[in-house]
C-alpha cells in the first residue's frame, strides 16, 4: 500500500511533498506536539457522510485510513468518545499499542495502552466498557452532576471511584473535562466523536486538530456529518495532505497552532 505525501506544511523536515511514506515517517507526520493537545479523528465519504448507511464507520474504512487510525490511537494518552458512539460503534478497551510504541510509552513513562474516556451526561457506561479488563487500557467517564447520584453510584461501582470524572452541573463542562484529563497526566487527547461530540469539542474552543479521512465512495443515504449540533464556526488551515489508493488523508489545524 503506498503512501503519498501531498502537502506538508505542519511539520517542516519530518517529509517534502511528493515522497512515499514508510511507518517511521508517517509517524513523525503525526507526532503529537509537546503540549497538551487535542485532536480529532473523523472520516467521511465523497458527499460527507460520517458513516455507512447501516450506521457504522466500519463499512467506509480503507486499509490506509484504518493504518492512520491505529497509528492515531497508538500516540494517544487518552481516547475520547461520545457514550453513543461507543455504543453503537461497539467500544472495547484499548489495545496495546502496536509495534515497539508500547515499549517506547512505557519508557516515557506512559501506559502501555491509552486510555478510554466516555462522555455521557446521563453516567451511564456502555456496556462493552463495563467489564474488567486484563490486557486492554483502562476506561474513564465523563459526566456532570445532573447525572443523578444513583447514575453516579453506579458508575462509580462499575469503574472505580477515581474513575468517574463529574465535570460540570446540568451538562458536561467540555473545558473542565479535558483540564481534569491534562491533570491526570493525559495530555494527547484523541476524540473519535460522535459527530456531535466533535461540534461540542469545536465550538468550546478545544479542538486544536481535526484528522480527516476522505473515502473514495458516494454514498448517498441519510446519514449525518461529521460534526452536528451546536453551532461551531471554527476555522481550521491545512496542515498535512497525505493519499493513497484513493484516499485522502488530512491533517487540519487551528490557526496559529
Amino acid at each position: 500500500m503506498a503512501v503519498r505525501l501531498l502537502m506538508n506544511d505542519a511539520v517542516p523536515g519530518a517529509a517534502s511533498p511528493g515522497r512515499t511514506l514508510d511507518g517511521p515517517a508517517l509517524e513523525r507526520l503525526y507526532a503529537y506536539p509537546d503540549r497538551p493537545w487535542l485532536r480529532a479523528n473523523m472520516v467521511s465519504t465523497l458527499d460527507g457522510a460520517a458513516a455507512g448507511n447501516d450506521g457504522r464507520t466500519g463499512t467506509i474504512n480503507t486499509p490506509s485510513d484504518l493504518v492512520v487510525f491505529t497509528l492515531l490511537r497508538d500516540l494517544a494518552d487518552v481516547i475520547l468518545v461520545g457514550a453513543g458512539t461507543a455504543r453503537a460503534e461497539g467500544y472495547r478497551h484499548a489495545d496495546t499499542r502496536t509495534g515497539d510504541r508500547a515499549r517506547r510509552a512505557v519508557a516515557e513513562g506512559r501506559a502501555a495502552q491509552p486510555e478510554i474516556a466516555v462522555v455521557s451526561g446521563t453516567g451511564r457506561v456502555p456496556p462493552l466498557l463495563a467489564g474488567e479488563s486484563h490486557s486492554g487500557g483502562g476506561v474513564l467517564l465523563v459526566t456532570c452532576e445532573a447525572a443523578g447520584a444513583p447514575a453516579l453510584e453506579r458508575a462509580r461501582r462499575t469503574l472505580g471511584e477515581d474513575r468517574v470524572l463529574v465535570c460540570g452541573e446540568h451538562t458536561v463542562d467540555l473545558a473542565a473535562a479535558v483540564a481534569a484529563l491534562v491533570e491526570r497526566g493525559l495530555p494527547r487527547i484523541l476524540c473519535e466523536g460522535g459527530p456531535r461530540l466533535l461540534a461540542d469539542v469545536a465550538a468550546a474552543g478545544l479542538l486544536d486538530e481535526l484528522c480527516l479521512t476522505l473515502v473514495p465512495l458516494l454514498a448517498g443515504g441519510t446519514e449525518q456529518r461529521i460534526a452536528v449540533g451546536t453551532p461551531a464556526d471554527r476555522p481550521l488551515v491545512p496542515g498535512v495532505i497525505i493519499e493513497s489508493e484513493g484516499t485522502v488523508l488530512q491533517r487540519w489545524l487551528r490557526p496559529g497552532g
